[in-house]
């Protein structure tokens, strides 16, 4: 019983149910947060790892990755809201809070001239920070003839994000055998997922009306747009979108300034309170996408189906070799990560949430996918002249998660109990959707 009780308060420390802030005051001090999968990984709070257990040593990790910051993805997201502000200026009603605005995103946008969707600088030193970290976490993952295989999407931050990462492992242990590939052949795990079923879920009414009644209950333009214009219905009345599009727009631009190393700043201009409702409405947005949500039948971070086999088929491949050890580096994005972190019930991740209005006191998406968010599983053996059961820990954003399993030493499960769970759960949702296609597979090392 004692060791029951322990298990569940270790659980509870690692989901965040004991956790001291809200996520209202989580924004008020770190106003970055509200960025949501903006959030420049560098905040993100990073706690000490547990050690081995005993007669045990780790020998694989098999990992998925978002790439690092980056600059926004289209030209109209930082050019629409300079327009917008030159016809103001225009028009005779932009306020000198309005000129300042102008002045700083006129000053910025020449440096987005054929980087959008790029690779930042800040983003670069995240992946090298997070590859040097796995290293001293994981050094006898990466030592002798180690045997490491990374894989990215066929899009340029991937790639660069990847290759930051393995230059630092590359740098502990230049023995190791390092392959780096990039191919459309098996993009089908790495950026794509299941597609009929999720796709019609997706769009179904109930998400649209849940949009609309966070929009109406979160969105408040007033005293943003009353410091930018002199005349009160401007933004209402001569901005396309509206006030509250403009006010999100310029959130957007604003909230993904900490992707880059610049003192330039736009989050000065909201408040704590205004951060906070924006953020409320894309943390509802990508939970209703992506998350175990009731809304859109529960079944949406299924569309990390083939992602979880590939990850479930490629550690079976390794598992049982002796003398063996290295990685599997899978680098993608966010999209990919937070169904797979649902799919997986680390944490939070996969709960089923009803009211939206009350979403943030239970799921708070931040803390999943920040900019270069990633999970590890880390595998564990016993040492040479013992035996036992292969183990199994997860971390998300290198912080140790918990799993919807029974252990008796959290942070370690089995990986046998972890095997049997996960491959019954996605057997059980190929036989609930048969319309789904079957998953697609690789059937040779490396995966």
């Amino acid at each position: 019983m004692k060791k029951t009780i322990l298990t569940i308060a270790c659980c509870l420390l690692s989901m965040g149910m004991l956790q001291a802030q809200t996520a209202r005051e989580e924004i008020a001090q770190i106003p970055e947060r509200s960025g949501g999968n903006y959030l420049n990984y560098e905040l993100v709070p990073l706690k000490s790892l547990t050690k081995t257990p005993k007669g045990y040593e780790p020998f694989y990790i098999s990992h998925y990755g978002r790439h690092g910051s980056r600059w926004l993805l289209g030209d109209n997201e930082y050019k629409g809201i300079i327009d917008q502000l030159e016809k103001a200026k225009t028009d005779g009603v932009l306020t000198a809070t309005g000129e300042e605005m102008l002045s700083r995103l006129k000053a910025f946008y020449p440096c987005t001239k054929k980087r959008l969707g790029e690779l930042t600088s800040v983003g670069e030193r995240q992946h090298h920070n997070i590859g040097k970290r796995m290293t001293e976490n994981f050094p006898k993952v990466f030592s002798g003839k180690a045997d490491v295989n990374a894989r990215s999407t066929t899009v340029v931050r991937c790639m660069m994000s990847m290759e930051a990462e393995c230059e630092e492992i590359y740098a502990f242990n230049p023995k190791m055998a390092i392959h780096n590939d990039v191919s459309e052949s098996f993009q089908f795990y790495m950026n794509r997922g299941t597609e009929p079923v999720l796709r019609r879920l997706q769009n179904s009414a109930e998400r649209g009306k849940a949009m609309n009644e966070a929009n109406q209950m979160f969105t408040h333009p007033d005293r943003f747009c009353a410091q930018l214009f002199s005349q009160p219905n401007y933004a209402q009345d001569s901005i396309r979108g509206g006030a509250g599009r403009f006010m999100n727009s310029v959130y957007n631009v604003a909230t993904n300034m900490q992707s880059h190393d610049t003192d330039i700043d736009l989050l000065s201009f909201f408040t704590n309170d205004e951060l906070y409702d924006q953020w409320r409405i894309k943390n509802i947005d990508w939970y209703l996408q992506h998350g175990a949500a009731p809304q859109t039948g529960g079944v949406q971070q299924f569309s990390q189906y083939n992602l979880l086999t590939n990850i479930i088929e490629t550690a079976d491949t390794v598992v049982n070799r002796k003398d063996w050890n290295g990685a599997t580096l899978r680098f993608g994005h966010e999209v990919a990560l937070l169904p797979l972190a649902c799919l997986l019930e680390l944490d939070s991740c996969g709960r089923a949430v009803e009211d939206m209005s009350k979403l943030d006191e239970q799921w708070v998406g931040y803390r999943i996918y920040p900019m270069a968010c990633n999970i590890q599983l880390v595998f564990y053996r016993p040492v040479k002249g013992k035996s036992g059961d292969i183990l199994i820990k997860a971390l998300l954003n290198e912080t140790e998660a918990t799993l919807p399993l029974p252990t008796d030493n959290f942070p370690y499960y089995k990986w046998s109990d972890f095997r049997k769970y996960f491959t019954d759960k996605l057997s059980n949702f190929r036989k609930n959707y048969p319309e789904e296609p079957e998953p697609q597979r690789q059937m040779r090392w490396p995966f």
